[in-house]
């Protein structure tokens, strides 16, 4: 495959999972979907790794990929694409490290659980805190343990799904960053092998 090829595919695979691990950091905001906890969510939340990390910091990598994969800066031939394999080499290097944020926040919250309220003697959600923490079993695959939260309701399967969600984006975008940083590497010594392909047409 084509330098410029790759970068196209590279570029258009990142734009869609940029939006999706936006959406996906909006709806942690909102525990089961409703605006009163807003008050009560974990901090990894509020660290934005899927609006940040993974969202806005990736637009840009995404966009120099698509435009590497088009004609070269100076028209077809001349400097063979190499300046905007540069552009897109050296934005994936960025885009990598937003990637990998959004993975160390995903898994520091997974590895920690939700922020949840207990049940106390009286009947009523109190306590609130980092429950699971104290755990010697992970609670991740314990789902008998997921009923000591009691509020906001159902916030563990909240929790779990949409920070599984964001750490599987953030590898994908990760692996994604250092393949264009490889392609873009040999993009800028070899130029794109597309101006030979329409020469031997």
């Amino acid at each position: 495959m084509c330098t410029g090829k790759c970068s196209r595919f590279v570029g258009l695979a990142l734009l869609p999972l940029a939006f999706i691990a936006i959406i996906v950091n909006l709806l942690l905001i909102f525990p089961n979907g409703e605006t009163k906890w807003t008050n009560n969510i974990t901090m990894q939340v509020w660290l934005m790794a899927g609006i940040g990390g993974a969202g806005l910091f990736m637009l840009c990598p995404s966009c120099n990929a698509i435009r590497a994969g088009g004609k070269g800066c100076c028209g077809e031939g001349c400097c063979g694409n190499r300046c905007r394999m540069l552009r897109s080499l050296i934005s994936s290097i960025f885009g990598g490290l937003g990637s990998f944020y959004c993975v160390a926040v995903s898994g520091t919250a997974l590895s920690n659980g939700p922020l949840c309220a207990l049940t106390n003697q009286t009947g009523n959600a109190a306590q609130w805190g980092y429950h699971f923490k104290a755990m010697e079993d992970s609670y991740l695959f314990n789902k008998t343990s997921w009923d000591i939260c009691v509020q906001p309701p159902n916030i563990v399967l909240w929790h779990i799904v949409l920070f599984s969600m964001l750490l599987g984006l953030g590898a994908i975008e990760f692996v994604l960053c250092a393949v264009q940083i490889i392609n873009g590497l040999l993009g800028v010594m070899c130029g794109d092998c597309r101006k030979k392909e329409n020469n031997n047409a």
